[in-house]
């Protein structure tokens, strides 16, 4: 009887280590960049992350907040002009971690400031008298989409940081 409970239990055993061992990919919690990249609206956010070296960053522990741009976002910047970001890494490393706050902010959170520094180092004002806009203008479209390591409000407009006086 003992060698029947003995078998039952290591049967069982098995089978919840193969469920595990086959686990899917979706299963895993996503980080900020793979949600970004999952949701097919950030192609030119991945495309300018990717350029910058910051996919590593962003599938860090964080945790982070992001302000993520849309493609439409991104496509109100002249052709020119952001192919010219694309290609300069520094210029482009700053508008980037410009979208970026240290610490997981939820929206009832920065409903809550008046501003929020960056990880570029300047801050960003926010205003949530009428919805939440960034730098008087830019606009939170979708808060809180949770990542492992952080959270995404998405935006629509891309923010450029203030000029350095260089």
């Amino acid at each position: 009887m003992k060698l029947w409970k003995a078998l039952a239990a290591v049967t069982a055993l098995a089978g919840s280590l193969s469920g595990m061992a086959t686990a899917s990919p979706k299963d895993k919690p996503q980080t900020i960049v793979d949600i970004a990249v999952g949701a097919g609206s950030f192609k030119t956010l991945v495309t300018a992350l990717k350029a910058a070296d910051l996919v590593s960053t962003l599938n860090g522990t964080g945790p982070f907040t992001v302000f993520a741009p849309t493609d439409e976002a991104f496509a109100k910047i002249p052709k020119a002009t952001l192919d010219a970001l694309l290609a300069d890494k520094a210029a482009l490393k700053s508008v980037l971690t410009y979208h970026v706050v240290a610490g997981k902010v939820m929206a009832a959170d920065v409903v809550k400031l008046k501003s929020a520094k960056t990880v570029a180092g300047p801050e960003i004002s926010i205003d949530a008298s009428n919805g939440v806009a960034l730098n008087t203008g830019t606009m939170v479209t979708k808060a809180d989409i949770a990542a492992s390591n952080g959270v995404i409000h998405v935006i629509d407009t891309v923010l450029m940081p203030p000029a350095t006086g260089k």
